[in-house]
């Protein structure tokens, strides 16, 4: 006899889909940017009710974080972190091409990630109360950024 929750999943993968989108997002600089929103809007354009959201940023000098979105000294808080343990400018750095902030960006951006998943509900991200998705600019000046949303799971027919 077949465990039922292995039967359950093998109906479901019958009945995946996947969505695949590039969020296009300018930054005015180094900082958190709250992304919850536009990414929300591409799983509701995917009409996936269930399923998993990677996100994956298609740079190596910003990061991809889960973090509160409710208290701004929070962000405060980790950006002013973040200088103290990778300062701009640290005579420790070789590669200098665009400027001082150039390397401790990349430092950062492997202190942290590139790539978050979060599980969808009913249509949603299962983010918790008080968390965000964001889009941290590692560099001072502007950026357009990429970011890649993957989306695998059951349509809204198939999910009912």
């Amino acid at each position: 006899m077949e465990h039922p929750a292995r039967a359950v999943a093998l109906t479901y993968a019958h009945m995946l889909q996947q969505y695949l989108k590039t969020l296009v997002v300018d930054t005015p600089g180094r900082g958190l940017h709250d992304i919850t929103r536009t990414v929300a809007q591409a799983i509701r354009e995917s009409g996936t009710l269930e399923g998993l959201a990677t996100l994956f940023l298609r740079h190596t000098s910003a990061s991809l974080v889960i973090q509160e979105n409710a208290d701004p000294d929070v962000l405060g808080d980790l950006e002013r972190f973040m200088q103290r343990l990778v300062p701009d400018g640290d005579p420790l750095y070789q590669h200098r091409d665009e400027g001082p902030d150039d390397m401790p960006a990349h430092v950062r951006a492997a202190l942290t990630a590139v790539q978050v998943s979060v599980p969808l509900s009913s249509g949603r991200l299962m983010l918790g109360t008080w968390q965000g998705i964001y889009l941290w600019e590692q560099r001072t000046r502007p950026h357009r950024r990429e970011i890649v949303i993957h989306i695998v799971g059951a349509p809204s027919s198939a999910a009912r």
